[in-house]
């Protein structure tokens, strides 16, 4: 037992970093794009008072960091946890004009692109629109993640499970659950061109 203790007291443990909840509070805020006046007026903390806590001048009370957590619209944990390091991976892949991964279907002319890395966590793809009616489809396209569109030429009727079909122009977007059952269609005279940006 004794031998046991002795070998626990030789062991060197790394030192616990002491929490810098000013520059954590600072960094959400700057996440969030707020200024300190902005801040303090979602807080209802004093711009002066947010100055020194994120200066480390100043520790805030509980109420304080209620008020933090309320205004800033996240969990008083969250102050908390220590930004997450990063490093770089330098992953990078060009796809040049109309050298994309051409992949055809029934409804939609597709060109894949980035897709030389592997992993990614979105898959972005043009797409040439040739449905031309909601009929033209078996059913409802459904898969995982989320999906954003964006329209390059043309205009596109876009059907959705939950809501009434909506046209969009060039220039217009769409942001959605891809869980949920969609669907497009060109209504203009040429077969419109999109965007399409999934993200699992």
């Amino acid at each position: 037992m004794q031998v046991e203790r002795s070998q626990r007291e030789g062991e060197t443990r790394e030192p616990i970093a002491p929490l810098r909840l000013g520059p954590r509070l600072k960094a959400v805020r700057v996440g969030l794009g707020l200024t300190l006046e902005e801040a303090s007026q979602r807080t209802g903390l004093a711009r002066s008072t947010l100055s020194k806590i994120e200066n480390e001048q100043i520790s805030p009370t509980f109420q304080a960091m209620q008020k933090l957590a309320h205004g800033l619209d996240i969990d008083i944990p969250q102050l908390f946890a220590p930004p997450k390091k990063r490093q770089a991976t330098g992953r990078r892949d060009v796809t040049l004009a109309g050298q994309g991964k051409a992949h055809p279907t029934g409804t939609y002319e597709h060109e894949l692109l980035a897709t030389q890395l592997s992993n990614k966590k979105m898959m972005p793809f043009k797409s040439r629109v040739r449905a031309r009616a909601f009929e033209d489809y078996s059913d409802w396209i459904r898969h995982d993640g989320e999906e954003f569109l964006l329209v390059l030429e043309g205009s596109i009727q876009f059907f959705s499970e939950f809501y009434e079909a909506i046209t969009l122009n060039e220039g217009d977007s769409v942001y959605y659950d891809a869980t949920m059952g969609h669907m497009l269609a060109s209504v203009s005279d040429d077969d419109a061109l999109i965007l399409w940006v999934t993200a699992s």
